[in-house]
């Protein structure tokens, strides 16, 4: 008996030592910690589909953070609605040895509404947990079931969406009804699928990532989903609330959202018809028509986000955003369409995805989570137009940099086209300043300036449209980090096809410059400098891209003090760059100098061997930008 507990004894304690070693943070390779804020020892999710109207997915995940930069990586954030349910969700927290802390349940998650800010009301609730540990490192385990009553938007597997993090592993398999198709897109090299049969005859796809080191985080980097492994899943045929559907490309995806999404939801009622027939009349060209009506949308209409209705992919009708007043992107992208239909002019629901940052549809694959807004594109004869109904403020025809230059998806009555929409180029993305600046003996400031933006940076100033002039002045402020007296302001925008904003303040600086004994010390941009240059990287991975050009000049002419003369001016300069140009110059004519400066950034994808001078190029800049003219009394 006493050898039967003894060695029962030894057992327990070996099963003990090994949890402990399982996750200890000795356990990870030492390549793994390079690098790293974080390392995902084990994440594993499998995703069953059962039938069209059932999908099961399940979760393992343990992960370990080394330092406070990667404590978000720790948080699971998990939501749910009326068509996904949270069967189960727990967790457990471990220390550096691996010994069990505490455990998590479900009464440990905060259950919130998902409803934004901008958000009339939505289907969807969130369940989130955020570990508060503030000793380092630290593993967290979490293992959640989630059950799903809809088959057309499937899970896709990213094993790590960051850089900083190490993937230690990672696995994702579908299991699939017999009569139940997926299509994938693998991206960045995840692995090559395993496929098979399993006993049950269910189909099986399997992925898996082990020893996946951490990447470093490089400015000026492309978009993670450009470099880090993944794949995208898409059905074939599918069932979401009731409504059935089947694509395998673009075309037939447009098809399906017309003919299930969009078909009878953009009638207008008899009265507003006949108002806007009446609105245009007398107006013979179809774009101004358009124009016209897309004025009376801003003025009649109001964003409101509303997710609801099979997924929130399918908009409000058209009569009920003309009789509430207000509709997320696709109720008012639909009204706006239904109005132009009208007066007979075509137009296109077009889905995209927004951001500053520019993302195209991969064109390819099909797939319904591509995109998070809809525009209307409306071709006319020779030149075709875009609008973003959402705005109350942009141009008829300006996207600006919210959807411009990407590929986008045009729902007609064909099917689904990818059209790209619109560029803003370099040259076009323009800020133009011009200054008289008035020095006086003490070294003040007095000044008049004009600014014109044009293309992607025509929306600079929006944040300064219809506020009070004391708020405005306020932010001015704020915006040239300068505590200056402002004089005067005016702010125009012309709405024209080439969309312009100007910009004219009068103001006066007294401490503008410095007086040491006899010198006086004259700064030549306080106006718009550089900044500092981005952090050097040594051994650089990932090619330097820039996402969206511009041009800026500046030119500015100093009426200097009387009872001075020069001593010191800045060397002029000119640098050029595949990337961009910057140049600086000054000339001094008695009490009169002209300065001009000169900055275009190309967008494009470069080698990273060019990543130093991309960092020389902005530090020439900043130099610059710090520059004085020096005067001797």
């Amino acid at each position: 008996m006493k050898k039967y507990f003894g060695t029962m004894a030894l057992v327990v304690m070996h099963i003990f030592s090994y949890a402990q070693m399982k996750y200890a943070i000795d356990a990870i390779p030492a390549e793994l910690k390079s690098r790293a804020g974080a390392v995902i020892r084990n994440d594993e999710t499998i995703v069953e589909v059962k039938d069209f109207n059932e999908v099961i997915i399940r979760n393992n995940k343990v992960i370990t953070v080394l330092n406070e930069s990667a404590d978000e990586e720790a948080a699971l954030y998990m939501w749910y609605d009326k068509t996904r349910s949270i069967k189960s969700i727990k967790g457990a927290f471990y220390n550096e040895s691996g010994h069990l802390i505490s455990k998590i349940t479900d009464k440990d998650f905060k259950d919130e509404s998902s409803v934004s800010n901008i958000s009339l009301f939505e289907d969807s609730r969130i369940k989130h947990f955020s570990p508060v540990s503030k000793i380092y490192p630290y593993t967290i385990e979490y293992e959640s079931e989630i059950r799903v009553k809809q088959s057309l938007i499937l899970p896709e597997w990213i094993p790590c969406n960051s850089t900083g993090v190490s993937v230690q592993s990672s696995k994702f398999t579908i299991l699939s009804n017999p009569n139940f198709e997926i299509r994938y897109k693998e991206m960045n090299s995840p692995g090559k699928v395993e496929s098979g049969t399993d006993k049950d005859g269910y189909k099986t796809y399997k992925w898996e990532i082990k020893n996946m080191k951490a990447l470093r985080s490089e400015p000026y980097s492309p978009d993670p989903e450009h470099f880090l492994p993944r794949v995208k899943l898409a059905p074939v045929n599918f069932a979401y609330q009731n409504v059935k559907g089947t694509f395998t490309n673009w075309n037939e995806y447009g098809k399906w959202t017309n003919e299930a999404l969009l078909k009878d939801r953009d009638i207008i009622p008899e009265e507003t018809k006949m108002y806007i027939i009446d609105l245009v009349k007398g107006i013979e060209s179809p774009k101004l028509k358009a124009k016209k009506i897309y004025e009376f949308v801003q003025q009649k209409t109001r964003y409101i986000s509303i997710q609801v209705g099979i997924g929130g992919f399918q908009p409000f009708p058209a009569s009920d955003v003309d009789r509430l007043g207000y509709g997320d992107c696709k109720g008012l992208v639909n009204y706006m369409k239904g109005l132009l239909n009208t007066i007979g002019v075509k137009s296109y629901y077009t889905l995209v995805e927004a951001g500053n940052l520019k993302k195209s549809a991969i064109t390819e694959f099909a797939s319904i989570n591509q995109f998070n807004h809809v525009i209307l594109c409306i071709p006319f004869p020779n030149d075709t137009t875009w609008v973003d109904c959402t705005s109350k403020t942009l141009p008829f025809g300006f996207l600006g940099d919210f959807t411009d230059d990407r590929v986008a998806l045009a729902c007609t009555e064909e099917g689904g086209k990818l059209i790209r929409t619109p560029k803003l180029t370099t040259e076009e993305n323009k800020q133009i300043r011009k200054a008289e600046f008035l020095i006086d003996d003490k070294g003040g400031l007095n000044a008049t300036l004009k600014t014109t933006f044009e293309g992607s940076q025509y929306e600079n100033r929006e944040t300064l449209i219809n506020e009070s002039y004391t708020e405005q002045v306020k932010k001015l402020k704020e915006i040239y980090n300068l505590d200056f007296n402002i004089e005067s302001f005016k702010l125009n925008q012309d709405k024209g096809y080439h969309p312009l904003t100007t910009e004219e303040i009068k103001f006066n600086y007294p401490n503008y410059s410095s007086l040491s004994g006899e010198r006086l010390f004259i700064p030549l941009n306080i106006i718009d400098p550089i900044g500092r240059a981005p952090k050097e990287v040594t051994n650089r991975t990932n090619p330097v891209y820039i996402n969206r050009g511009y041009t800026d000049t500046d030119d500015i002419v100093f009426t200097l003090p009387q009872g001075y003369k020069l001593d010191t001016k800045p060397q002029n300069i000119v640098i050029e760059k595949p990337f961009g140009k910057f140049s600086s110059t000054i000339e001094i004519n008695n009490n009169i100098a002209k300065y001009s400066r000169y900055v275009q950034l190309k967008e494009g994808l470069y080698p990273p061997e060019q990543y130093p001078e991309l960092v020389k190029f902005y530090q020439s800049i900043a130099d610059s930008d710090a520059s004085r003219i020096t005067l001797l009394k």
